[in-house]
């Protein structure tokens, strides 16, 4: 679990996080929300550390962020994984080296060890003898797929994806979508998304969070948000035809 209590954050006179507190459950996949510019990544880069909060906490199952030591950070570190927009792949390595690389980097396991790791994840993710590929011959569901593996490889707490759909075709969004909720489940991971997709938050939202102007606007399930009247939220969600008559179609039946 991760409990945010007051987070502020901001660069030189412009503040972009404005007291956000939200709780991030095990097991659950958790969708933050919002416009460009809310501070959606300002907010995911504060939870995994890369942004340093001028006031407020992150707790990790009920370890504070600001009273880590430097071996305590390394030891967070270790238990996070991360999935980036562009998956990040090394051009230069195969698919078996940038999985094993966390490996490699925290670790002191034999090859033959690793090895084994890499191959569970890589089964995981459906790509079997997938291990001396590139990048450059795999397609964006592909890399994407690969990126998962790695996050997944040291076993993490917590698994944070920053837009793990994006420049992808809306069938293999779904399967992207599938795999990180049925990862999710099965080791019990705290995950965090932040994204755009609204296929993602109708279909995984366990958590929603909406961000506007550095402040949360609103949060709930995927469920509720078909009946909330909050009026950001309805504005930005809905604003598509498709999903305003999902929506009317869902408020008619439960009425």
């Amino acid at each position: 679990m991760i409990e945010v209590q007051n987070l502020h954050k901001g660069f030189g006179d412009v503040q972009i996080l404005k007291g956000i507190s939200a709780t991030f459950e095990a097991g659950k996949t958790s969708l933050i929300i919002g416009q460009s510019g809310s501070g959606k990544t300002v907010f995911l880069k504060s939870l995994i550390g890369l942004h340093t909060p001028e006031k407020g906490k992150v707790i990790y199952d009920g370890r504070v962020n600001t009273e880590f030591s430097i071996e305590q950070k390394r030891q967070l570190r270790q238990e996070l994984g991360m999935v980036f927009q562009g998956s990040a792949l090394f051009d230069s390595l195969t698919v078996e080296e940038d999985v094993m690389f966390p490996l490699k980097m925290f670790t002191k396991k034999p090859v033959d060890e690793m090895l084994d790791r890499v191959n569970v994840v890589l089964k995981r993710v459906n790509l079997e003898n997938s291990n001396k590929k590139f990048p450059a011959e795999l397609s964006g569901g592909m890399q994407k797929r690969v990126a998962i593996a790695r996050a997944i490889v040291m076993n993490p707490k917590y698994l944070f994806c920053d837009e793990p759909n994006s420049g992808l075709d809306p069938q293999t969004a779904i399967v992207i979508d599938n795999l990180i909720q049925e990862i999710t489940d099965e080791y019990l991971i705290t995950t965090v998304i932040n994204t755009h997709d609204m296929n993602s938050v109708m279909e995984i939202g366990e958590k929603i969070v909406f961000l506007k102007n550095g402040y949360k606007a609103w949060e709930g399930t995927n469920k509720e948000i078909f009946k909330t009247d909050n009026e950001a939220v309805v504005d930005f969600v809905y604003s598509s035809n498709l999903f305003k008559k999902v929506r009317e179609a869902y408020l008619n039946e439960t009425k």
